[in-house]
């Protein structure tokens, strides 16, 4: 299924049950985003992908647009000055330069199928992967883009992104870290950051366990 963009609906704030708290987050006081360290557990996932001889980063990018696509909370955006949701997100993530350590933006459409995202995405990196300059010759994303990526160089606790003028912004920030290995485990840091008005921490309680209930069962979709 084809949902680059997807359909986008209003929300009729009057009958919305999160209207209070988004009101309050919103208007009462200043735009709140934050930002929340998680370690995930990516043994049997890694260990399957590298059976198969697939990418773990497309996987990664797979699997966090499946999980929040399955929460409304996480596709909240403004479209036209009016607040609504997408039915889906698009992932736009960096790809990283060697030759001179530099970033450029790349965007791949979602599928629910993974096969068919795993192409996509293998074919967008060849087309544009040499291509510098802050966003790639494929252009701007798509509106309901949302921005996702990894530094595999090194561990961390934690990570904080900080967000200035993100009123009326409320699309996800993914930010994974490389890996740990100990007594056979393979761990992987996981940083997200949310806007207080649409997302609390329950729906990331939520997100969570969906990411991990999929990447400890690889066998549901590869």
């Amino acid at each position: 299924m084809n949902m680059q963009t997807g359909g986008f609906h209003a929300i009729d704030i009057q009958k919305w049950s999160r209207a209070e708290t988004y009101n309050y987050f919103t208007e009462t006081v200043n735009p709140i985003t934050y930002s929340i360290n998680v370690t995930l557990d990516v043994t049997i996932l890694r260990n399957t992908l590298k059976k198969k001889g697939i990418k773990f980063f497309p996987a990664y990018l797979y699997l966090v647009t499946g999980a929040i696509g399955k929460q409304q909370e996480f596709r909240m955006a403004f479209k036209d000055d009016v607040l609504g949701y997408w039915d889906a997100l698009t992932p736009f993530y960096p790809i990283f330069h060697e030759d001179d350590k530099t970033i450029t933006f790349l965007w791949t459409e979602y599928d629910e199928g993974f096969k068919i995202f795993y192409k996509r995405y293998m074919e967008d990196i060849e087309h544009h992967r040499n291509n510098h300059g802050i966003m790639s010759s494929k252009g701007t994303p798509p509106p309901n883009n949302y921005i996702i990526s990894c530094v595999p160089w090194f561990t961390f606790n934690s990570l904080s992104m900080n967000l200035q003028g993100a009123k009326k912004y409320y699309a996800p920030i993914f930010e994974a870290g490389g890996f740990a290995k100990n007594n056979g485990m393979t761990k992987m840091p996981l940083s997200i950051t949310a806007n207080h008005a649409t997302v609390d921490g329950y729906q990331i309680k939520v997100f969570l366990d969906e990411l991990q209930r999929t990447m400890n069962h690889p066998d549901e979709w590869v």
